[in-house]
Order: structure tokens, then C-alpha cells, then sequence
């Protein structure tokens, strides 16, 4: 049995998906929810879920183990962000090398690095005038989406959308690709 960790700042909304679609897996299961930030929604999901959580304090994670010793105690395999928007230290991908992956809201390189996460990067396309946006789940490296790419979705982009109505369509991009792309992430990291 794999155990994943899920790395996430807000809502949850992708985490809710992720859990569900491992909800009966024989070998992949959803053991830990990690958030630097106290409010966030997707705490909510873990009590509901009864899934153990931590909530990561700034100074520890860039600083000291990157919470590498609480991951291992935990057992775990790999580590999934799910809208986390911290960047991730070098401590931690050495401990995960290959075995952290991400999920962006664009069509990587295009629009990624510091500051570009959910509307700033909507707002970027379409200011950009782009006919195309989707999202792009890469492994994590020490730079911000930057690791190799697993896979990409496109959808289109319209001369009415706003960044809200690109954010519909991205989401929906997300919902229907992340959880199968994990899973297929981690089998191919079973089978090295």
C-alpha cells in the first residue's frame, strides 16, 4: 500500500477529488493532509475524511527538515500538491526525488513561476490573448513549475472569457485528469 500525502493551501477542492478516487484503492491510500495555512478548507475535508493532518509552520519547512522526518514517521510514498503555494525546499524533493508532483493551472512554461497560481495566471492568458490554457501536472523540483512534465490538458480560450470562466473550464480539466494521472505516477514510480 502506497501512502500519499497532500500538500494544500486552500479550499480542497482537487483533495476532495483526489480522496474519493482513492477512497477504495487496494493500493494507494490518501494518509496524511498537510497545510501551511491554519483556515484553509481542505483541513475541513480531513476531519470529514478522518484523514490525519499537520499544519506546516514557515521557519520549519524552509529552515529546518522540511517536515521530512513527521513524512517518513508517517510512512510516506509520495507527496501530491493540490493547490499549495508554498515553493517546495530542496530538503524535501531530495527526500521525494521523483515523487512529488504538481498540478498548474496553464500549459507549462507558459505562465508559471513565483506569483503565478490561480487568477493571476487566468488573468495572464487572457491578457496574453491566448486561443488556449489548460493545465500541466509535472514532477517538483527546486524551481517553480519547472520539473518534467507527466502530463497536459488544453481547453480553449475565448474572446469573452474572464479569468473566473477560465477558471471554470481549467477546474473541470483538473477534476477529470489529477486523480488519474497521480495514480498513474505512482505506478510508474512502483515499477523502477
Amino acid at each position: 500500500m502506497k501512502q500519499i500525502a497532500i500538500f494544500a493551501s486552500g479550499a480542497g477542492s482537487n483533495a476532495a477529488r483526489i480522496i474519493n478516487h482513492f477512497r477504495h484503492s487496494s493500493s494507494i491510500k490518501i494518509s496524511l493532509i498537510v497545510s501551511n495555512k491554519p483556515g484553509a478548507g481542505v483541513l475541513a475535508i480531513a476531519e470529514k475524511e478522518q484523514i490525519p493532518f499537520i499544519i506546516i509552520e514557515k521557519e520549519q519547512f524552509f529552515r529546518g527538515n522540511a517536515y521530512v522526518d513527521e513524512l517518513k514517521e508517517k510512512q510516506i510514498d509520495f507527496i501530491v500538491l493540490a493547490g499549495f503555494l508554498w515553493k517546495v525546499p530542496t530538503a524535501l524533493i531530495k527526500a521525494y526525488k521523483d515523487s512529488i508532483i504538481n498540478i498548474h493551472p496553464a500549459l507549462l512554461p507558459k505562465y508559471g513561476g513565483k506569483g503565478m497560481y490561480g487568477r493571476f495566471v487566468h488573468e495572464a492568458v487572457i491578457l496574453a490573448k491566448e486561443t488556449e490554457t489548460g493545465i500541466t501536472i509535472h514532477y517538483v523540483d527546486e524551481l517553480y513549475d519547472h520539473g518534467r512534465i507527466i502530463f497536459q490538458a488544453s481547453c480553449p480560450v475565448d474572446a469573452t472569457d474572464t479569468p473566473e470562466t477560465v477558471a471554470h473550464k481549467v477546474h473541470q480539466l483538473e477534476y477529470q485528469h489529477f486523480p488519474e494521472i497521480i495514480e498513474k505516477a505512482i505506478h510508474l514510480r512502483k515499477d523502477r
